[in-house]
Protein backbone atom coordinates (compact mmCIF):
# COMPACT_ATOMS: atom_id res chain seq x y z
CA UNK A 1 0.00 0.00 0.00
CA UNK A 2 2.88 2.30 0.81
CA UNK A 3 4.59 1.86 -2.47
CA UNK A 4 1.65 2.29 -4.45
CA UNK A 5 1.22 5.79 -2.60
CA UNK A 6 4.48 6.38 -3.04
CA UNK A 7 4.54 5.23 -7.25
CA UNK A 8 1.53 7.53 -7.29
CA UNK A 9 3.23 10.88 -5.56
CA UNK A 10 6.06 10.07 -7.40
CA UNK A 11 3.66 10.11 -11.00
CA UNK A 12 2.33 13.88 -10.04
CA UNK A 13 5.72 15.06 -9.22
CA UNK A 14 7.18 13.89 -13.39
CA UNK A 15 3.88 15.03 -14.30
CA UNK A 16 4.18 18.29 -12.91
CA UNK A 17 7.47 18.58 -13.87
CA UNK A 18 6.69 18.28 -17.26
CA UNK A 19 4.22 20.69 -17.44
CA UNK A 20 6.61 23.21 -15.78
CA UNK A 21 9.56 22.26 -18.54
CA UNK A 22 6.87 22.53 -21.41
CA UNK A 23 6.40 26.20 -20.03
CA UNK A 24 9.73 26.99 -19.58
CA UNK A 25 10.39 25.92 -23.09
CA UNK A 26 7.30 28.01 -24.63
CA UNK A 27 8.96 30.92 -22.24
CA UNK A 28 12.61 30.80 -23.85
CA UNK A 29 11.67 30.54 -27.28
CA UNK A 30 9.09 33.30 -27.66
CA UNK A 31 10.73 35.92 -29.34
CA UNK A 32 7.50 38.53 -29.57
CA UNK A 33 4.30 38.28 -27.34
CA UNK A 34 2.63 35.52 -26.04
CA UNK A 35 0.01 34.16 -27.84
CA UNK A 36 -3.14 31.85 -27.68
CA UNK A 37 -1.36 28.92 -29.07
CA UNK A 38 1.22 29.53 -26.41
CA UNK A 39 -1.16 29.19 -23.52
CA UNK A 40 -3.29 26.01 -24.94
CA UNK A 41 0.05 24.65 -25.70
CA UNK A 42 1.06 25.03 -22.11
CA UNK A 43 -2.40 23.84 -20.84
CA UNK A 44 -2.53 21.02 -23.22
CA UNK A 45 -5.53 21.59 -24.73
CA UNK A 46 -6.56 22.75 -28.01
CA UNK A 47 -6.56 26.46 -29.28
CA UNK A 48 -10.37 26.35 -29.58
CA UNK A 49 -11.11 25.29 -26.10
CA UNK A 50 -8.32 27.98 -24.53
CA UNK A 51 -10.26 30.51 -26.29
CA UNK A 52 -13.50 29.70 -24.93
CA UNK A 53 -12.24 28.99 -21.31
CA UNK A 54 -10.43 32.68 -21.47
CA UNK A 55 -13.29 34.47 -22.53
CA UNK A 56 -16.12 32.42 -20.29
CA UNK A 57 -17.58 30.29 -23.03
CA UNK A 58 -18.59 27.04 -24.02
CA UNK A 59 -18.86 23.97 -22.26
CA UNK A 60 -16.03 22.17 -20.76
CA UNK A 61 -14.90 20.60 -17.08
CA UNK A 62 -14.23 23.17 -14.58
CA UNK A 63 -10.60 22.21 -14.14
CA UNK A 64 -9.85 22.56 -17.77
CA UNK A 65 -11.20 26.17 -17.45
CA UNK A 66 -9.68 26.89 -14.40
CA UNK A 67 -6.04 25.20 -15.67
CA UNK A 68 -6.11 27.65 -19.28
CA UNK A 69 -6.53 30.30 -16.82
CA UNK A 70 -4.09 29.53 -14.37
CA UNK A 71 -1.73 28.68 -17.34
CA UNK A 72 -2.41 32.43 -19.10
CA UNK A 73 -2.20 34.34 -15.63
CA UNK A 74 1.46 32.30 -15.26
CA UNK A 75 2.70 33.21 -19.01
CA UNK A 76 1.01 36.88 -18.71
CA UNK A 77 -1.05 36.21 -21.41
CA UNK A 78 -2.39 39.51 -23.13
CA UNK A 79 -5.47 38.92 -25.50
CA UNK A 80 -4.69 40.66 -29.07
CA UNK A 81 -6.73 43.74 -28.80
CA UNK A 82 -6.36 44.55 -32.62
CA UNK A 83 -7.33 40.70 -33.45
CA UNK A 84 -10.49 41.08 -31.19
CA UNK A 85 -11.30 43.94 -32.81
CA UNK A 86 -10.98 42.56 -36.22
CA UNK A 87 -12.97 39.40 -35.15
CA UNK A 88 -15.94 41.05 -34.20
CA UNK A 89 -16.01 44.50 -36.17
CA UNK A 90 -15.45 46.36 -33.06
CA UNK A 91 -12.86 49.28 -32.29
CA UNK A 92 -12.86 48.82 -28.57
CA UNK A 93 -13.05 51.74 -28.10
CA UNK A 94 -15.67 54.83 -26.10
CA UNK A 95 -15.68 58.36 -26.57
CA UNK A 96 -16.13 60.38 -23.69
CA UNK A 97 -17.38 63.96 -24.36
CA UNK A 98 -17.27 66.93 -21.17
CA UNK A 99 -17.24 70.25 -20.33
CA UNK A 100 -16.16 69.70 -17.04
CA UNK A 101 -12.29 71.17 -16.91
CA UNK A 102 -11.74 70.60 -13.36
CA UNK A 103 -12.81 67.23 -13.77
CA UNK A 104 -14.70 67.34 -10.24
CA UNK A 105 -17.72 65.32 -11.95
CA UNK A 106 -15.95 63.79 -14.88
CA UNK A 107 -13.11 61.95 -13.34
CA UNK A 108 -15.31 59.97 -11.23
CA UNK A 109 -17.57 58.89 -13.92
CA UNK A 110 -15.47 57.69 -16.41
CA UNK A 111 -13.56 55.71 -13.30
CA UNK A 112 -17.10 54.26 -13.75
CA UNK A 113 -17.19 53.84 -17.35
CA UNK A 114 -13.75 52.26 -17.34
CA UNK A 115 -14.28 49.55 -14.63
CA UNK A 116 -17.54 48.74 -16.10
CA UNK A 117 -15.85 47.82 -19.86
CA UNK A 118 -11.93 47.07 -18.96
CA UNK A 119 -12.88 43.54 -18.63
CA UNK A 120 -14.15 43.44 -22.07
CA UNK A 121 -10.79 44.66 -23.49
CA UNK A 122 -12.67 48.27 -24.17
CA UNK A 123 -10.85 51.26 -23.80
CA UNK A 124 -12.13 54.87 -23.32
CA UNK A 125 -10.55 57.88 -24.50
CA UNK A 126 -12.01 61.42 -22.92
CA UNK A 127 -12.16 64.96 -24.92
CA UNK A 128 -12.49 67.93 -23.23
CA UNK A 129 -15.01 70.69 -24.98
CA UNK A 130 -14.02 73.81 -22.87
CA UNK A 131 -17.77 74.58 -23.37
CA UNK A 132 -16.96 75.78 -27.55
CA UNK A 133 -19.16 73.83 -29.64
CA UNK A 134 -16.98 74.10 -32.32
CA UNK A 135 -14.52 72.17 -30.24
CA UNK A 136 -17.38 69.76 -29.30
CA UNK A 137 -18.17 69.04 -33.03
CA UNK A 138 -14.37 68.50 -34.10
CA UNK A 139 -13.73 66.44 -31.03
CA UNK A 140 -16.82 63.97 -32.02
CA UNK A 141 -16.00 64.08 -35.50
CA UNK A 142 -12.26 62.14 -34.54
CA UNK A 143 -14.24 60.08 -32.38
CA UNK A 144 -16.30 58.76 -35.44
CA UNK A 145 -13.92 59.05 -37.59
CA UNK A 146 -11.63 56.70 -35.07
CA UNK A 147 -14.97 54.65 -35.22
CA UNK A 148 -15.31 54.45 -31.53
CA UNK A 149 -18.41 51.47 -30.65
CA UNK A 150 -20.10 55.01 -28.46
CA UNK A 151 -20.12 57.86 -27.48
CA UNK A 152 -20.50 58.94 -24.05
CA UNK A 153 -21.13 62.65 -22.82
CA UNK A 154 -21.30 64.35 -19.31
CA UNK A 155 -21.22 67.64 -17.93
CA UNK A 156 -20.80 69.46 -14.67
CA UNK A 157 -24.86 69.73 -14.34
CA UNK A 158 -27.85 67.84 -14.89
CA UNK A 159 -29.88 70.56 -16.50
CA UNK A 160 -27.02 72.15 -18.64
CA UNK A 161 -26.50 70.57 -22.45
CA UNK A 162 -22.90 70.13 -23.84
CA UNK A 163 -23.00 72.49 -27.47
CA UNK A 164 -22.47 69.63 -29.95
CA UNK A 165 -24.48 68.02 -32.71
CA UNK A 166 -25.40 64.69 -32.81
CA UNK A 167 -27.32 64.50 -35.56
CA UNK A 168 -26.91 61.90 -37.74
CA UNK A 169 -24.48 59.86 -35.26
CA UNK A 170 -25.11 55.92 -35.93
CA UNK A 171 -23.15 54.21 -32.56
CA UNK A 172 -24.70 54.50 -29.38
CA UNK A 173 -24.99 57.43 -27.33
CA UNK A 174 -25.58 57.61 -23.09
CA UNK A 175 -25.86 61.16 -21.39
CA UNK A 176 -24.41 61.23 -17.74
CA UNK A 177 -24.68 64.07 -15.63
CA UNK A 178 -26.08 66.27 -18.33
CA UNK A 179 -29.13 67.28 -19.73
CA UNK A 180 -30.50 65.58 -22.60
CA UNK A 181 -33.48 65.25 -25.26
CA UNK A 182 -36.29 63.37 -24.11
CA UNK A 183 -36.04 60.00 -26.25
CA UNK A 184 -32.26 59.82 -25.04
CA UNK A 185 -30.73 57.29 -22.94
CA UNK A 186 -29.97 59.29 -19.70
CA UNK A 187 -28.35 58.56 -16.66
CA UNK A 188 -28.34 61.16 -13.46
CA UNK A 189 -28.42 61.18 -9.87
CA UNK A 190 -31.53 61.26 -7.56
CA UNK A 191 -31.22 64.70 -6.38
CA UNK A 192 -34.73 64.96 -4.58
CA UNK A 193 -34.50 61.47 -2.68
CA UNK A 194 -30.27 62.54 -1.83
CA UNK A 195 -31.96 65.50 0.40
CA UNK A 196 -34.58 63.65 2.04
CA UNK A 197 -31.87 61.42 3.13
CA UNK A 198 -29.79 64.36 4.15
CA UNK A 199 -32.85 65.45 6.10
CA UNK A 200 -33.76 62.10 7.95
CA UNK A 201 -30.57 62.40 9.42
CA UNK A 202 -30.41 65.12 11.34
CA UNK A 203 -34.30 64.24 12.21
CA UNK A 204 -33.41 61.01 13.25
CA UNK A 205 -30.43 63.15 15.56
CA UNK A 206 -32.97 65.09 16.65
CA UNK A 207 -32.79 67.88 15.05
CA UNK A 208 -36.01 70.32 15.16
CA UNK A 209 -34.80 73.50 13.84
CA UNK A 210 -33.49 72.72 10.12
CA UNK A 211 -32.19 75.05 7.27
CA UNK A 212 -31.07 74.38 4.25
CA UNK A 213 -28.09 76.42 2.96
CA UNK A 214 -27.80 75.40 -0.99
CA UNK A 215 -26.19 77.29 -4.08
CA UNK A 216 -27.78 79.15 -6.95
CA UNK A 217 -31.56 78.60 -7.53
CA UNK A 218 -30.61 78.66 -11.30
CA UNK A 219 -29.43 75.11 -10.86
CA UNK A 220 -32.04 72.39 -11.34
CA UNK A 221 -30.61 70.19 -8.77
CA UNK A 222 -31.05 73.47 -6.61
CA UNK A 223 -34.75 73.60 -6.59
CA UNK A 224 -34.99 69.84 -6.44
CA UNK A 225 -33.14 69.71 -3.47
CA UNK A 226 -34.92 72.51 -1.87
CA UNK A 227 -38.43 70.99 -2.80
CA UNK A 228 -37.49 67.57 -0.71
CA UNK A 229 -36.17 69.65 1.97
CA UNK A 230 -39.45 71.42 2.37
CA UNK A 231 -41.67 68.40 1.68
CA UNK A 232 -40.04 66.42 5.30
CA UNK A 233 -38.58 69.76 7.03
CA UNK A 234 -42.49 71.83 6.71
CA UNK A 235 -43.19 75.02 4.28
CA UNK A 236 -42.22 77.28 6.21
CA UNK A 237 -37.97 75.80 6.69
CA UNK A 238 -35.70 78.30 5.79
CA UNK A 239 -34.35 77.91 3.11
CA UNK A 240 -31.25 80.06 2.28
CA UNK A 241 -29.85 80.12 -1.62
CA UNK A 242 -26.64 81.71 -2.44
CA UNK A 243 -22.98 80.61 -4.93
CA UNK A 244 -21.08 77.03 -4.13
CA UNK A 245 -18.05 78.33 -1.98
CA UNK A 246 -17.02 78.46 1.56
CA UNK A 247 -17.74 81.72 1.95
CA UNK A 248 -21.52 81.58 1.29
CA UNK A 249 -21.44 79.05 3.61
CA UNK A 250 -19.55 81.46 6.35
CA UNK A 251 -21.98 84.32 5.01
CA UNK A 252 -25.34 82.15 5.53
CA UNK A 253 -23.76 81.66 9.72
CA UNK A 254 -23.57 85.00 10.21
CA UNK A 255 -27.13 85.99 8.35
CA UNK A 256 -28.76 83.11 10.76
CA UNK A 257 -26.66 84.33 13.99
CA UNK A 258 -27.33 87.95 13.65
CA UNK A 259 -31.06 87.69 14.18
CA UNK A 260 -32.35 87.29 17.31
CA UNK A 261 -35.03 84.26 15.92
CA UNK A 262 -34.30 80.40 17.58
CA UNK A 263 -31.02 79.42 15.94
CA UNK A 264 -31.20 76.08 13.90
CA UNK A 265 -29.90 73.02 15.48
CA UNK A 266 -29.56 71.41 11.83
CA UNK A 267 -28.22 72.36 8.81
CA UNK A 268 -28.40 70.90 5.30
CA UNK A 269 -25.94 71.77 2.76
CA UNK A 270 -26.27 71.67 -0.87
CA UNK A 271 -23.05 71.23 -1.35
CA UNK A 272 -19.80 70.02 0.73
CA UNK A 273 -17.61 73.27 -0.08
CA UNK A 274 -21.31 75.38 1.60
CA UNK A 275 -20.60 72.56 4.88
CA UNK A 276 -16.95 73.50 4.80
CA UNK A 277 -17.73 76.71 5.34
CA UNK A 278 -20.77 76.48 7.48
CA UNK A 279 -19.27 74.15 10.18
CA UNK A 280 -15.67 76.95 10.10
CA UNK A 281 -18.54 79.48 10.72
CA UNK A 282 -20.25 77.64 13.49
CA UNK A 283 -16.23 77.08 15.34
CA UNK A 284 -15.58 80.56 15.32
CA UNK A 285 -19.00 81.18 17.02
CA UNK A 286 -18.10 78.50 19.94
CA UNK A 287 -20.79 76.52 18.01
CA UNK A 288 -19.50 72.72 18.70
CA UNK A 289 -20.66 70.48 15.94
CA UNK A 290 -22.69 67.96 16.36
CA UNK A 291 -23.52 68.07 19.84
CA UNK A 292 -24.91 71.99 19.19
CA UNK A 293 -26.10 72.18 15.76
CA UNK A 294 -25.91 68.49 13.31
CA UNK A 295 -24.58 69.49 9.67
CA UNK A 296 -25.01 67.23 6.37
CA UNK A 297 -23.20 68.22 3.15
CA UNK A 298 -24.40 67.15 -0.35
CA UNK A 299 -21.54 65.48 -2.81
CA UNK A 300 -18.71 63.53 -0.85
CA UNK A 301 -16.45 65.57 -2.46
CA UNK A 302 -13.50 63.36 -0.75
CA UNK A 303 -10.79 65.66 -0.35
CA UNK A 304 -13.48 68.57 1.03
CA UNK A 305 -15.48 66.03 3.85
CA UNK A 306 -12.16 64.36 4.91
CA UNK A 307 -10.14 67.27 5.28
CA UNK A 308 -13.26 69.55 7.70
CA UNK A 309 -12.88 68.98 10.98
CA UNK A 310 -15.15 67.51 12.24
CA UNK A 311 -15.29 65.22 9.23
CA UNK A 312 -18.14 65.68 7.32
CA UNK A 313 -21.39 63.55 7.47
CA UNK A 314 -22.17 63.79 3.28
CA UNK A 315 -24.67 62.69 0.98
CA UNK A 316 -22.93 60.50 -2.35
CA UNK A 317 -23.60 61.57 -5.60
CA UNK A 318 -22.41 57.81 -6.71
CA UNK A 319 -20.36 59.60 -9.99
CA UNK A 320 -18.47 55.97 -10.20
CA UNK A 321 -21.70 54.37 -10.21
CA UNK A 322 -23.09 56.81 -12.79
CA UNK A 323 -19.93 56.05 -14.69
CA UNK A 324 -20.25 52.01 -14.12
CA UNK A 325 -24.11 52.55 -15.61
CA UNK A 326 -23.38 54.38 -18.43
CA UNK A 327 -20.83 52.14 -19.48
CA UNK A 328 -22.99 48.84 -19.29
CA UNK A 329 -25.51 50.93 -21.27
CA UNK A 330 -23.54 51.78 -23.71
Amino acid sequence: MSLAWGLTEFEKAVSHYEKSVSQVRILSTMQSRVRLSDVAAAAQVSVATASKALNGTGRMADETRERVQQVARELDFRPNVTARALTSQRSLTIGLLTNDSYGRFTMPVMSGVADALVGQGVSVFMCNTEDDAATAQMYLRAMLDKQVDGIILTGKRIDKRLPVDLTGVSVPVVHVFTDAAANAVSVVPDDAQGARDAVACLVTRGCKRLVHITGPESFASVRERADAFRSVAGDAAQVLAGEWSERWGHEAVARLWQGTGLRPDGIFCGSDQIARGVIDALRERSVRVPEDVAVVGFDNWEIVAAATRPPLTTVDLNLKELGREAGRLI
